[in-house]
């Protein structure tokens, strides 16, 4: 009896120590709500945020990008989720597999659509159009089908923006 219960617990200490998983936390974060007429996300960040503030508002990013003065395309960027916001050049970026709110909900509608909502396009292209707003500039891009699968959120305007590739 006494090695039954000596062999028990060895092998529960054996077990005990293979099980033991470490624990790592994940950083959590808000919804992402972009406002595309007013140019902000969640009412508190906007086209010119700066990457700390990002970071601080989004823990949740999956790349960041330091800044080199204009020279290259710093920022914070999150990949999983669909949106980046280029804080070196200072504008924001939404694409097609985008997860969270849209306002107004642009991604897939009709490029025949718009008008009434946006107006006239201050430039257009085959395969994206440029909108005056409020804040700056409002780029959206056409797939095949001319519906909306990428918006660029920008404060500067149509003389003088400079995007990244």
């Amino acid at each position: 009896m006494n090695r039954k219960f000596l062999l028990s617990v060895f092998i529960s200490f054996i077990l005990i120590q293979y099980c033991n998983g470490q624990l790592t936390t994940v950083p959590l974060c808000p919804a992402f709500n972009v406002d595309v007429l007013e140019g902000t996300v969640n009412d508190k960040l906007g086209c010119n945020s700066t990457a700390g503030e990002v970071k601080k508002f989004f823990p949740c990013f999956t790349d960041a990008v330091e800044e080199t003065n204009g020279a290259d395309c710093g920022g914070v960027f999150f990949k999983d989720r669909g949106i980046g916001f280029f804080t070196e050049r200072d504008y924001i970026e939404v694409k097609d597999n985008f997860k969270g709110k849209l306002t107004p909900s642009l991604l897939g509608v009709a490029r025949t659509s718009l008008f009434q909502l946006l107006g006239n396009a201050k430039i257009k292209d085959p395969n994206w159009d440029a909108f005056a707003t409020k804040y700056g500039l409002l780029i959206l891009y056409y797939d095949k089908a001319n519906k909306v699968n990428k918006l660029q959120l920008s404060i500067k305007n149509a003389e003088n923006i400079k995007l990244c590739e």
